[in-house]
């Protein structure tokens, strides 16, 4: 039974490969999103401008407009972060077709646990365990001491 674990935040996603508890998890590949690091200003904007209503408003002073944005306040970094997490979705996906794991383990920042989400059934199904603390910088042998103990069991019951 082979375990995969995804270390990922925002910016950076890294998949290793566990055999058990006591083993050091071998690093497989990674992504990184360098946009994850830009400013709301930075990002070109689609959103559609403000406008302001040309009638005085109700009991207002004569001249007196409301001014307001057309659309809702849709984030470009949370936009960025979630197809960030369509990358790692179709990374996990391609690495369960092709037979690289058995067990998931997701270990996310909360800010970004919409990753869960982004996951699709297939994916999902193979998830043990979910672990919402940012590791992305941890050394990876750490990585054993955050993973559930029940994932363990899970892990050797199925061997």
């Amino acid at each position: 039974m082979r375990l995969r674990i995804v270390v990922a935040n925002q910016a950076e996603a890294a998949f290793y490969d566990l055999e058990s508890k006591t083993g050091r998890p071998r690093f497989t590949t990674g992504l990184t999103d360098p946009l994850a690091h830009l400013h709301d200003r930075d990002f070109k904007s689609d959103r559609p401008g403000r406008f302001s209503d040309h009638a005085p408003l109700a009991g207002g002073r004569r001249g007196a407009t409301a001014h307001h944005g057309t659309g809702g306040e849709r984030s470009p970094r949370k936009h960025e972060a979630a197809l960030f997490a369509g990358r790692i979705a179709e990374q996990l996906e391609q690495a369960r077709r092709g037979g690289e794991f058995d067990r998931l383990v997701v270990m996310a920042a909360p800010a970004f646990l919409g990753l869960r989400k982004a996951l699709p059934d297939s994916v999902r199904m193979h998830v043990v365990a979910e672990v919402g603390k940012d590791l992305v910088g941890e050394p990876p042998a750490v990585l054993p001491t955050h993973v559930p103990e029940e994932a363990f069991h899970q892990l050797l019951a199925a061997q």
